[in-house]
């Protein structure tokens, strides 16, 4: 009977019960750790230890060796395992330079997600992606920090329970009642199916199916006040595409419109315009005295007006009139005639 401690519980059948194994990665973590400490583990003691059969053992010797390029022998002098050479730490990630600065600009973008469900989240992948660098990678890492920087103006306000009752209802087609306040209106209730949530220009827009207009609607997280699931379910049909919905539109709004827009910009403003492809439809018409007009085929009116106000008197509407007179009108308005 002593002779069989060590050995697995049997089953009235005689077949071993099912040990509880910790996840791969971490039993391989605790190899790394026992045989960096200079132990010799061996299997048996490994097994024992990790609560797993040798052959499981044997299976994540293999995958160090072979996958993680661990210098990891068997020696038969000392009976047990050791490091043929120094190893500084279990890289778990093999990342080359322009990988890790991809990452770190997405790191830094990650500012666009402070108070969304997905800022405690992508924080906590970004630090298990650290952690698992090597050191000089590491430090590499933190040396290109002090070269890059991300900054946005105007940081939205999110209620982040109510962004993660969007984000969860988008993703599992729960319908929503939600408390909408529009900006110097006031709040009213509106039963939604949320199809999906975009960031854009840096500003947070939830695309939903409203039953009241019995339309897709635009609606901004920032203003509303309070959602409530329904307990009726949706499926987003197959023939919704935000990229197809937002096609002609300069913002996040969009509607069933159809403008050409003509717009000329001076000398001055000409290489700012030239840098960027503004919108998909943009066609750029090279002028005489340097200028430059640009053409946009777009379904709105209300984002390009701003975009036109934005850069003051180095632009000029030629086309449509109803564009003309509307930023004329803005205009007055700011100059309170």
């Amino acid at each position: 009977m002593a002779r069989n401690q060590g050995a697995s519980k049997k089953t009235r059948r005689g077949r071993p019960t099912e040990l509880h194994s910790r996840p791969p990665l971490e039993r391989m973590m605790q190899i790394h750790d026992m045989v960096q400490r200079g132990n010799y583990p061996n299997g048996p003691v490994l097994a024992e230890k990790l609560t797993v059969t040798r052959k499981t053992v044997q299976r994540d010797i293999t995958f160090m060796r072979d996958r993680f390029n661990l210098p990891l022998e068997y020696d038969a002098s000392r009976n047990g395992y050791h490091y043929t050479r120094p190893v500084e730490s279990f890289q778990m990630l093999q990342i080359d330079e322009g990988e890790l600065f991809a990452l770190l600009i997405a790191e830094k973008v990650l500012q666009q997600y402070r108070g969304t469900a997905f800022e405690k989240q992508l924080s906590k992948a970004f630090r298990k992606i650290s952690k698992s660098l090597p050191d000089t990678v590491s430090m590499r890492l933190s040396d290109w920090d002090d070269a890059l920087d991300i900054r946005n103006t105007g940081t939205v306000n999110v209620d982040e329970k109510v962004f993660d009752l969007l984000f969860r209802s988008v993703t599992k087609g729960h319908q929503l009642e939600i408390t909408y306040i529009k900006p110097n209106g006031a709040p009213h209730k509106r039963i939604i199916d949320p199809y999906q949530i975009a960031n854009i220009n840096s500003d947070w827009y939830l695309y939903a199916y409203d039953h009241k207009r019995k339309d897709i609607r635009c609606f901004v997280p920032a203003r509303i006040q309070s959602a409530t699931i329904t307990g009726q379910r949706f499926k987003r049909p197959d023939s919704f595409s935000l990229d197809e919905y937002l096609s002609g539109a300069f913002g996040p709004f969009a509607s069933d419109e159809s403008y050409d827009i003509k717009i000329q910009f001076t000398k001055v403003a000409a290489p700012f315009i030239r840098e960027k492809k503004w919108h998909p439809t943009q066609k750029n018409k090279e002028l005489k005295n340097g200028s430059v007009e640009i053409s946009l085929k777009l379904s709105h009116l209300t984002d390009i007006r701003r975009w036109i106000l934005g850069w003051g008197g180095e632009a000029k509407v030629i086309a449509p009139t109803e564009l003309l007179e509307s930023v004329q009108a803005e205009a007055k308005a700011i100059l309170g005639k």
